[in-house]
C-alpha cells in the first residue's frame, strides 16, 4: 500500500488517537508499538531499555508466547552482549534509527552468535528506533520481519513517523524510570564473564581480540579496531585459539556460552 494511503486510513488515525490518550507508561508502549504494527507490516515488534549499567528490558513487544521465549528470553539471557545493535545503542553517537544489516561488523553472518541466536529468530529484514532517553539508557524499538525484506516504500512510512515514535518513547520512560528496577547484578556478571574471558591464560591484546571475534569482526576489521596489523592478528589468533585448546570460532562461542553459564 502507498504511504499516502496508509496514513489515510481511519485505522492508522485510531491508532495515534489512543497513542496520544494513553497516559500510563505501559499503555503508551503498547500504544506505540500497535501504531508502527499498523504503519507497516511484520512479524513482531519489541520495545527494549538498553542500559549501560544493567541488563536490558523489555517494555513492550507484539510477539506470540513462543517468538517471546526465543527472541526475547534466551537474548536476556546473555546473548545481548554480542548484539550489534546493543553496541550501538550504547555508544555515545548513534542514529535516530537504522536498519540492522547495515550496523553489524563485517563477518556478523559467519559469527557463531548470528548462526546460533539471530539466524534461528528467521528474520531477514530490521528496522531500528534509538532514543537517548538518559546518560545510562537507551530505548530501542525493533521492528522485524521474517518473510520479506522492507520495500523503500515501507521504510519511508516509518521513518515519516519517526518524530512521533520518539516523543512517546521519551514518555514511556519518563514514566517507566519512576518505578523501573533493571538487573545490575545479573548485567555485571555476564560483563565481566565478556571481558575476562580466558584471562587466567591469555594476555589483554588476545581477550581483546577474543571479544571481538565473538562479535563478528574478521581479521581484517579486528586489525583497524585495535589499529594493528592483520599478520599481527592472525598470530594472535592462533596462540589464543591454542591456549584454549580450540580450533574453530564454534568451538570459542561454545567455551564463551559456557563461561557465561557457569559464571
Amino acid at each position: 500500500m502507498r504511504s499516502h494511503l496508509v496514513f489515510d486510513t481511519p485505522e492508522w488515525h485510531a491508532r495515534v488517537t489512543a497513542l496520544v490518550a494513553a497516559t500510563e507508561s505501559k499503555a503508551i508502549a503498547q500504544k506505540v508499538v500497535a501504531l508502527i504494527c499498523e504503519t507497516v507490516a511484520n512479524d513482531g515488534t519489541s520495545l527494549l531499555a538498553f542500559h549501560k549499567d544493567a541488563a536490558p528490558e523489555v517494555l513492550a513487544h507484539s510477539l506470540a508466547p513462543a517468538e517471546r521465549r526465543h527472541f526475547l528470553d534466551r537474548y536476556l539471557a546473555g546473548p545481548y552482549l554480542l548484539d550489534p545493535l546493543y553496541q550501538l545503542a550504547i555508544s555515545e553517537s548513534k542514529p535516530s534509527m537504522c536498519r540492522f544489516r547495515d550496523t553489524h561488523p563485517d563477518r556478523f553472518r559467519s559469527s557463531e552468535y548470528y548462526h546460533q541466536y539471530v539466524e534461528r529468530t528467521h528474520l531477514v529484514d530490521e528496522m531500528d528506533f534509538l532514543r537517548d532517553v538518559s546518560p545510562m539508557s537507551t530505548l530501542v524499538i525493533v521492528v522485524g520481519r521474517t518473510r520479506n525484506r522492507l520495500t523503500r516504500a515501507e521504510r519511508y512510512r516509518l521513518e515519516m513517523i519517526e518524530p512521533l515514535v520518539a516523543a512517546a518513547m521519551q514518555r514511556v520512560w519518563d514514566q517507566w524510570q519512576q518505578t523501573s528496577s533493571p538487573n545490575r547484578d545479573i548485567h555485571q556478571r555476564l560483563t565481566d564473564c565478556f571481558v575476562n574471558f580466558g584471562d587466567n591464560i591469555l594476555t589483554q591484546r588476545e581477550r581483546e581480540i577474543t571479544q571481538l571475534l565473538l562479535r563478528g569482526h574478521s581479521t581484517k576489521s579486528v586489525a583497524r579496531e585495535l589499529d594493528i596489523a592483520p599478520g599481527t592478528v592472525m598470530v594472535h589468533k592462533r596462540n589464543l585459539f591454542s591456549k584454549l585448546g580450540i580450533t574453530s570460532q564454534y568451538e570459542l562461542f561454545s567455551r564463551f556460552i559456557d563461561n557465561l553459564s557457569q559464571g
